[in-house]
């Protein structure tokens, strides 16, 4: 039977994804499940692992059924996923020893102090291209050795398999017999030497991790075996792996230095392709490997910025405050007020990124009146996805040193029009939304359809239809400009909130 269709995994920080795509890049099946979030103590953020993989092998069968497929039209799965959410499991029963360390969880901001202390920050700057915050995987695996009880122990005897959630879906995808990575999500570690591609050892030294708990590293685009753990895709080759920021750049077709995407999932986050040189920030932002494409071919880089509290603002307008019932209403309501009536809503919930990398800021919500609505809080939750991008797209540019022609844009929140025209007049450039607004699980099926020759280069994928909708910046409104200045300051009353006096 021909292998008319690649599967791309999506495994996300609030649901799991599966999307069937034909050659021409076209959905032919999809299915999404969201899974519980856990917040045992404030600051820290909790997956149950068996919750990341059941919801991906069931969101993988749904899919291929939608599309009226059989596995064995399968021609290659790709993987993407959450980056630096961190497990631990036993090698021999597979069984994780905690629950997962999300992405946003804060509970190593001390260690991370700690070490800052020490002077090893600019360390892992010049060796990881990235900055000492609890955002990263490496003081979350520390952690972990610290407080399970024998785990550094038997982490240092090879007992012990460390994995991003990537590498967890792996190890379940193939029954246990493949514990690796690809080198974009190991960049998102603080373990990784950005220039040679490997783990580090004076970075694992500092933080004390064996590297007998690691996995092995491979290439974004590579066959790296097959599944066997799913009766349904027994026999599918996994060709692509990569973390879900890198893979939507990907998706995108950012192919080359000097093009670059937002995406507006949970958070936002910014990448502008540099090439085949990391570029050092000035600016705060991050340096990571974009991707690898063949066990052979060289890495290429890109610049990053990250904004923690992005779409999932809106989650907390329905679950924290019941502003809401479906997110999907979140614009109806912004809309029902012709401005902010000067609120200004900071989602810092979990600290603030880049630029700012400040772990102890908390939410604000300022300039409230009497006459502040519903409405209007629902306006200012949405104006700060736009305002943080815009944070970002500046210290990009002053990075980078020209400004940008154009934003590519893409996850769940650019189906607000309101809020992608907002996002154009703010930064003054065209927004280009594509038509197949899944460009992350799109990346990882590329990734995926390369490493078999599904298609047959780069070039092939950029002749793909893509159909964008542009947003052009409207007039220059002074009141704007003042908006973001108003910003600006309800910024600087979140910084330090949780910081003790």
């Amino acid at each position: 039977m021909p292998r008319r269709y690649v599967l791309a995994l999506d495994q996300g920080t609030t649901s799991s994804r599966a999307l069937v795509f034909d050659r021409l890049g076209r959905i032919r099946g999809a299915a999404q499940e969201e899974f519980a979030q856990h917040f045992p103590q404030p600051g820290w953020v909790e997956h149950d692992p068996a919750d990341l993989w059941q919801t991906i092998r069931r969101t993988a069968v749904a899919a291929v059924r939608r599309a009226g497929a059989r596995g064995t039209e399968i021609a290659a799965v790709g993987l993407t996923n959450q980056r630096e959410t961190t497990l631990l499991w036993d090698r021999r029963t597979g069984r994780p020893l905690a629950p997962a360390i999300v992405w946003q969880d804060r509970r190593t901001a001390p260690l991370c102090a700690r070490l800052r202390q020490r002077g090893l920050e600019p360390l892992f700057r010049r060796h990881t291209g990235l900055v000492l915050d609890p955002y990263f995987s490496g003081t979350k695996l520390a952690w972990l050795l610290d407080h399970v009880p024998g785990a550094r122990r038997r982490a240092a005897r090879g007992e012990l398999a460390f994995g991003t959630v990537d590498t967890w879906l792996l190890w379940q995808l193939t029954g246990g017999q493949l514990h690796a990575t690809d080198v974009s999500n190991a960049s998102r570690t603080l373990l990784l030497n950005l220039r040679t591609g490997d783990w580090d050892d004076r970075l694992l030294a500092a933080l004390r991790i064996p590297r007998a708990v690691l996995p092995s590293i491979r290439a974004s685009s590579e066959i790296y075996g097959e599944v066997t753990a799913i009766p349904e895709l027994r026999g599918a080759p996994i060709g692509g792996v990569a973390g879900d920021q890198q893979a939507a750049l990907f998706g995108q077709r950012c192919f080359a230095p000097g093009l670059a995407k937002n995406t507006y999932g949970t958070g936002c986050f910014l990448l502008l392709h540099t090439g085949a040189k990391p570029v050092v920030s000035k600016h705060r932002l991050l340096t990571t490997v974009a991707w690898k494409i063949g066990a052979t071919g060289p890495l290429e880089y890109a610049l990053e910025g990250g904004v923690f509290i992005g779409g999932a603002v809106v989650q907390w307008l329905r679950d924290g405050l019941g502003l809401i019932r479906d997110s999907r209403a979140v614009e109806a309501l912004a809309a029902r007020v012709p401005d902010n009536g000067g609120v200004y809503l900071v989602p810092a919930f979990a600290g603030l990124g880049a630029p700012h990398w400040d772990a102890d800021a908390r939410g604000v919500l300022v300039g409230l009146t009497r006459g502040s609505t519903a409405a209007h809080v629902a306006r200012a939750a949405l104006e700060s996805i736009a305002y943080q991008s815009a944070d970002l797209l500046a210290a990009m540019e002053a990075d980078a040193g020209f400004k940008l022609r154009e934003l590519r844009v893409d996850g769940g929140a650019t189906a607000n029009a309101g809020l992608m025209q907002f996002q154009s007049d703010l930064l003054r450039v065209p927004v280009v939304r594509p038509a197949v607004t899944e460009t992350t699980a799109l990346g990882a099926a590329f990734l995926a359809g390369l490493a078999v020759r599904f298609w047959p280069d780069r070039q092939a994928l950029a002749s793909l239809a893509s159909g964008d909708r542009v947003f052009r910046p409207a007039r220059v409104d002074p009141a704007l400009r003042r908006a973001y200045r108003q910003w600006h300051r309800a910024v600087a009353r979140a910084k330090a909130w949780n910081r003790p006096e």
